[in-house]
């Protein structure tokens, strides 16, 4: 595998590299490019939040980074080496990185008791300590205490924030190095949201852990992400720190999606027309079809019109700095 030029290697402890994710498309359809040229690093200890709207393909990022969707090119590493695909090592790998699905009722059979869901994965992995100690640690360390007496409740017995934990303590139990939450408190009333953002930035200040967070929230964002990436038509059109991105966007794209949050000064942008076809991407900026700074002349303005419309901007790099790719803002 190839890794991309400017991808920081030495400090990620998870990197996409020059990854793309293509599905076939049905009777001749071209294939849908759900991923389609990514670099991105997750340093340990580090919380990253990817965010877009639906259908931007950060999902699919997510699932390929967690080994469940093979690239069709390009490639993930892990601590320093290139994941492998068989049964045997991505087995190894999933107890290291675990998932954190939206929707807790949907993560927990009904059937089983609070005690079993958590001690599944000790089980799958043929966990040779104290069992019952580790279950009882771990829905501790989700903020479940004492723990003993959730031991025989069942998921219906329970509140949503108390599902919610139950399915972090889950992911716990297996001394993960990193976590990839998928909306993770989407489902849940606003009472209760900061409640469970507030233990995933406890788990990382107690245990190191670093984090993917996958949102289309960038208000979650804010309270909870080191460092943010906006993906839009599958590629990350802007990243960098939180506070710089979230303060002072420069992708049109990020500025629309800033411009909708209840706090946001001046009048929201209203982009037009649905996300493209991934089957269909545009020539250019991807984003040019929808961009309120091309429509509104800014871009003719600055000298881009014609390379927003005809020029791909590029694939960002994997590192920390703040990247864009925009042609408008390059000019500025």
């Amino acid at each position: 595998m190839t890794l991309s030029p400017g991808t920081d290697t030495t400090t990620a402890l998870l990197g996409a590299h020059g990854v793309h994710v293509a599905f076939p498309g049905r009777h001749g359809a071209p294939d849908a490019r759900a991923v389609d040229g990514v670099d991105l690093g997750i340093r340990p200890g580090e919380i990253v939040a990817l965010v877009g709207e639906s259908g931007c393909g950060k999902t699919t990022l997510a699932r390929t980074l967690l080994g469940l969707v093979a690239p069709t090119k390009g490639g993930v590493t892990f601590d320093g080496r290139p994941l492998e695909y068989s049964g045997r090592s991505l087995k190894a790998y999933r107890k290291r990185v675990q998932l954190v699905l939206q929707d807790p009722s949907g993560s927990l059979n009904p059937r089983h008791t609070v005690y079993d869901a958590v001690a599944e994965g000790l089980r799958i992995h043929g966990h040779r300590g104290d069992e019952q100690a580790a279950v009882a640690e771990a829905l501790a360390r989700a903020g479940l205490r004492p723990p003993e007496r959730l031991f025989l409740r069942r998921p219906h017995e329970l509140s949503g924030g108390q599902r919610q934990r139950v399915v972090i303590a889950g992911a716990l139990v297996l001394e993960p190095e990193l976590l990839v939450a998928d909306e993770p408190v989407a489902s849940l009333d606003a009472s209760v949201r900061g409640e469970i953002l507030g233990l995933l930035l406890r788990l990382r200040d107690e245990l190191g852990l670093a984090a993917l967070v996958v949102t289309h929230d960038l208000g979650l964002a804010w309270n909870i992400a080191d460092r943010v990436a906006v993906m839009y038509l599958g590629r990350i059109v802007e990243t960098g720190p939180v506070e710089q991105v979230l303060t002072a966007p420069r992708h049109p794209y990020t500025q629309a999606l800033l411009s909708v949050l209840p706090d946001a000064p001046g009048d929201p942008v209203v982009l037009t027309g649905e996300p493209p076809d991934p089957s269909r991407i545009p020539s250019g900026c991807r984003f040019h079809a929808r961009c309120q700074v091309l429509a509104g002349g800014e871009a003719e303005r600055a000298g881009v019109a014609q390379a927003c419309r005809t020029r791909d901007p590029g694939i960002l790099t994997g590192d920390d700095t703040a990247q864009v790719a925009c042609h408008w803002a390059a000019a500025h």
